[in-house]
């Protein structure tokens, strides 16, 4: 890659400075530019790439990209164009190689669901043969090989990057979620997406969209980008997945339990250890439980047939596939004779999200058990959703403990207040600041008709708390208090 290449490429309304005489990787972060680098400038949702210009001239950067006219800058080449944000993601692929354009590429957008659909998927191809990769919000993973994820789609520079390693692994299929944020912040633009489905929307991330609508509308960027050869998977029962596909050129995949879609969903049976489902005339047993997941499991289903397979053949093998972890992820000892209070662990942070397992785990009980749930809700984020959420908690549980989730740089304390001025009967509310007091306390005083549902965290192998990360996994601590549960309760486990 050479800078004519760069400045054909960009199309600059302006080019000032001095060719270089190397080019480096490409940077939109100025702390990570070193000798030679080229430094694109985007004006960000907190801060404007164009107050780093300099920082990143004096780290070594060799050409600069900017929307606004430099001056006063020495020693380095200027391309003025006129929207770096638009320009990112295509760059970062033309640098990188284009590796998007070598891989099948399925999105994934809404509020819930996202993690669990991509889980299937990739699950699905990869039992049937096919070297596929998968970015989100639990995982990267290049075919087999898991990395570390930071964001539900990553920036773009970074996506170019884990495409190129997963064109370079073999890989031919990605599925990955893209996020609300990805979507309005230009992140997947230049992304040829093959399918894109849509799960559902509800209240989530108004602290940064300020409304619905303007959620919404962020969220259908990714069936208007598509192209008539694509696929869109849409679910029409929820309010917005008719208008979510209703100007996308690609061909359309509806689906819906109440009769009003291209496919009629049924669920025959539900029960902790799993569902069965019909989708037309195909039935589809899937160890996940619930209606929410069987939504996410026909939404699986249907990208993968857009894809050309056949749908008898992975509705056997979504029988096989688990999902995501920590997406209504059973805690147990792992022992048959030993009988013990029902423990779940799920991501649920949102409205919407609470309601669904909660309601199904709720459904799912006999008339002697008891559903508790534990949830706090999040720091620097929508705090419009915390009395929801406590308002749908005290109508679905017997009992409720609310406690600390991730409070950043927010006092816990305090964003339990705001919880509990949803509540109209505190006297069933119980509130622990510490998560790990609130789990464990919650385990060891339950008994075996006990169904205890641990929401908010899921997966995630850490607490913020004053903006800073120390390990926390749900999961553990509910195991750890399982085992000791069973010390103390030695005669009534047998």
């Amino acid at each position: 890659m050479n800078i004519e290449q760069i400045i054909k490429f960009c199309e600059p309304l302006k080019i000032s400075g001095d060719k270089p005489a190397k080019m480096g990787k490409l940077c939109q972060d100025s702390r990570e530019v070193v000798e030679g680098d080229i430094f694109i400038a985007v004006k960000g949702y907190k801060s404007d790439g164009h107050n780093f210009i300099q920082e990143a001239v004096e780290r070594g950067a060799s050409v600069v990209i900017a929307e606004k006219e430099i001056t006063g800058v020495d020693g380095v080449m200027i391309l003025q164009v006129k929207n770096t944000r638009k320009l990112l993601g295509p760059l970062a692929q033309f640098i990188a190689g284009n590796p998007a354009q070598k891989l099948t590429i399925i999105g994934v957008t809404g509020t819930n669901g996202k993690t669990t659909v991509c889980t299937l998927i990739w699950q699905a191809l990869t039992k049937l043969g096919y070297k596929a990769s998968l970015l989100g919000t639990v995982e990267k993973r290049v075919n087999q090989e898991e990395f570390k994820s930071r964001l539900t789609t990553a920036d773009p520079i970074e996506l170019s990057y884990d495409m190129r390693q997963m064109v370079e692994a073999g890989s031919e299929y990605l599925v990955m979620e893209v996020s609300s944020h990805a979507l309005s912040q230009e992140r997947v633009r230049g992304i040829p997406f093959k399918v894109a489905v849509f799960t559902n929307l509800s209240h989530d991330h108004l602290d940064y969209h300020k409304s619905m609508n303007e959620y919404a509308s962020a969220k259908k960027k990714l069936f208007s980008s598509l192209d008539d050869k694509s696929w869109a998977v849409t679910n029409l029962d929820d309010s917005r997945g008719e208008w979510i596909t209703n100007t996308t050129p690609a061909k359309i995949l509806s689906f819906s339990f109440k009769a009003k879609g291209l496919f009629k969903a049924e669920l025959i049976s539900a029960g902790v250890e799993g569902s069965v489902i019909m989708l037309d005339d195909i039935k589809i047993k899937t160890p996940l439980v619930g209606l929410f997941n069987a939504y996410n499991v026909i939404e699986a289903l249907l990208a993968c047939t857009a894809l050309g397979l056949d749908g008898r053949h992975l509705s056997e093998i979504l029988s096989v596939c688990n999902g995501a972890p920590g997406r209504m992820e059973r805690v147990n000892l792992a022992s048959k004779t030993v009988k013990e209070p029902l423990v779940f662990v799920d991501y649920a942070h949102t409205p919407n999200a609470l309601e669904n397992v909660a309601s199904t785990l709720n459904h799912l009980k006999s008339p002697n058990q008891k559903l508790v749930i534990i949830f706090g809700c999040g720091g620097d984020r929508d705090k419009t959703k915390r009395p929801v959420m406590a308002e749908i908690a005290e109508e679905i549980a017997d009992k409720v403990i609310v406690t600390s989730d991730n409070p950043r740089t927010e006092d816990p304390d305090s964003i339990i207040d705001d919880i509990m001025r949803g509540f109209k009967n505190r006297k069933p509310v119980t509130r622990i600041t510490s998560r790990q007091n609130a789990i464990t306390k919650t385990i060891l005083e339950a008994d075996i008709n006990s169904i205890v549902l641990i929401a908010g965290k899921g997966h995630e192998t850490y607490q913020e708390i004053n903006g800073v990360r120390t390990h926390f996994d749900d999961r553990e601590v509910a195991l750890d208090a399982l085992k000791e549960w069973k010390l103390q309760n030695k005669e009534r486990v047998g």
